[in-house]
């Protein structure tokens, strides 16, 4: 078999989280990337897996520098793994830029999947979650991250982000004040480990709670916007605009109703009071 690199999810807390796929390739890849090398090697320990292959820091300040070498190294045939201290390498860490270059060398590229905070935040957080967006870590500065709350105010989609315990209750108070408090969210700290806590409510709730609770490694699960109740008023243009083409009121309202999710009655009457 050719060279190739292998993204391999570790457990985030819980060891038997490990699969026997990571295992088995923490054995036996030529190469091992870590983000932290001493705790790679403190899990292959735990697993009872001896690594026989190289092992290479790969953290954010020498990922870059790191690349050429571990490229060589796939185009000399052998396989190389690519491991973060939990989770999914390239989700918030190291990861993508590795395997972006391997793709553009074309070199192959597969994964181990496993644990990742994110889906399983979204799966404890007993709120809709059927489409969601992950957006990393919120700016550290209040002023930008309020800018990029605003960007979340008609997101329908639920947001799910990571935040330093340190800075979490100014980040929920910022979502407070530009969200509004009765938005719901989840915060969900220490996942799959001994202290796994889960607290749901109002952001303003969860804001008041986080200003003494916050500790350990958090993921944040934010509600999706709902939609806005339309005005039968506000279409009133609309209905005039399909009358003025030669359609029926009865008929126009039904076809502006029906499009905006709004009642046929409420809308005609609205129609017939806005009229000289």
């Amino acid at each position: 078999m050719g060279g190739r690199l292998v993204l391999g999810a570790t457990p985030m807390g819980d060891i038997g989280d490990a699969s026997q796929r990571l295992r088995d390739a923490l054995g036996s890849a030529d190469v091992v990337a870590a983000e932290d090398t001493r705790r790679t090697r403190a899990l292959a320990k735990a697993l009872g897996v001896e690594i026989t292959g190289r092992v290479v820091s790969f953290y954010d300040h020498v990922e870059t520098a790191r690349i050429p070498a571990l490229l060589s190294e796939i185009e000399a045939g052998r396989t190389v793994l690519l491991v973060t201290d939990a989770g999914m390498p390239s989700v918030s860490d190291p990861g993508y830029r590795m395997v972006a270059a391997c793709v553009e060398r074309d070199l192959p590229v597969t994964c181990l999947p496993g644990p990742s905070a994110v889906t399983t935040a979204l799966a404890l957080s007993a709120l809709p979650v059927e489409r969601f967006c992950f957006d990393g870590f919120p700016p550290r500065k209040s002023g930008q991250r309020k800018e990029w709350l605003r960007t979340l105010r008609a997101e329908p989609r639920a947001c799910v982000f990571f935040e330093a315990p340190h800075r979490l209750a100014e980040c929920l108070a910022d979502a407070v004040e530009v969200l509004g408090p009765d938005r719901r969210a989840a915060v969900c700290r220490e996942l799959t480990k001994t202290y796994e806590q889960i607290v749901r409510g109002t952001l303003a709730e969860l804001a008041e709670w986080a200003v003494d609770s916050a500790r350990g490694e958090i993921t944040v699960v934010l509600e999706g916007a709902q939609p806005k109740a339309t005005d039968p008023a506000d279409l009133v243009a609309e209905v005039e605009a399909l009358t003025a083409q030669g359609l029926r009121l009865k008929d126009a309202c039904a076809h502006i109703a029906t499009a905006n999710n709004v009642s046929r009655r409420e809308l005609y009457d609205a129609v017939l009071a806005a009229r000289p």
